[in-house]
Formats: C-alpha cells, sequence, structure tokens
C-alpha cells in the first residue's frame, strides 16, 4: 500500500524586526521552533526555507515598527503569507509580560501565529508609505 501526503505541512515564522539583524522563530504543525539570527535581508529567509522545509505552507508575521513594510512585500512576493502585527495585540503571559528580549518576542509571534490569534493592520501602499515618509521629514524641520 502506497501513502499520499493529503494535507500541505505548514511552517510559521515569528520575526522580531530590527535595523541591523532579525530574530527569527520557526515552529511547524508538529513542533516548536528553533530561534536564530540572521541579517535583515528577506531572500536569505526565503533561502532558508527553501533548503529546510521545502514544500511547506508558509505564513511569517513581525511586529510593526520603524522598519518599515519592505519585509512584509518580500514575503508576499514569495507566496507566503505574512501579517504585519500591532505590538499590544500580542498575548502574554505570566513572565512574559515583564521579560522581553528579542528571541522571546520572536518566539511569542510565532506561538501567537500558529494559534491562529493575530490580526494584522492595514499595510499601506508603496507610494502611499513614501508620501508618508516625504511627510514627516517635512515636519522634522
Amino acid at each position: 500500500m502506497e501513502t499520499q501526503i493529503t494535507v500541505q505541512p505548514k511552517l510559521f515564522i515569528g520575526i522580531d524586526i530590527h535595523k541591523r539583524s532579525w530574530k527569527i522563530d520557526c515552529s511547524t504543525d508538529l513542533f516548536s521552533g528553533k530561534s536564530f539570527t540572521m541579517p535583515p535581508v528577506a531572500e536569505k529567509l526565503y533561502d532558508y526555507v527553501q533548503k529546510r522545509f521545502p514544500g511547506y505552507e508558509v505564513s511569517t508575521a513581525y511586529e510593526a515598527g520603524c522598519c518599515g513594510y519592505s519585509a512584509h512585500r518580500g514575503f508576499e512576493g514569495y507566496g507566503w503569507k505574512s501579517l504585519v502585527v500591532n505590538p499590544a495585540d500580542i498575548h502574554r503571559k505570566g513572565k512574559e509580560k515583564y521579560t522581553k528580549t528579542d528571541r522571546i518576542d520572536a518566539q511569542l509571534i510565532s506561538r501567537e501565529l500558529k494559534d491562529g490569534r493575530l490580526e494584522s493592520i492595514v499595510v499601506p501602499d508603496v507610494e502611499w508609505e513614501e508620501l508618508r515618509s516625504l511627510f514627516r521629514r517635512r515636519n522634522e524641520r
């Protein structure tokens, strides 16, 4: 008797994004994650996923912040589901409320994504984001 895969395996990636590095936590529907640090380049994460998790349905999430939405656009360009979430919407329990590190943040985002408890903010298109940036610069003077 030959077995066939009937359900596509899922990969959930929680990312704590900073300007100089990303803290990544990967988990699947069968195991919880592996955390690591990588350069802030979407292509490198794509290469990592293609090498270690070929054939997986990929979902990513990260907190909205000063680093913008280029990572989100890159992830969606690969055909991945990508969420940019409000940091206040990430549920923290017990000690997680008082302990804050990049690794813990990435794990929390990954866990909440896996459990289906995250909702994305509205991500502006590129033109609107550039106009907002221009307006902010003008008001800094």
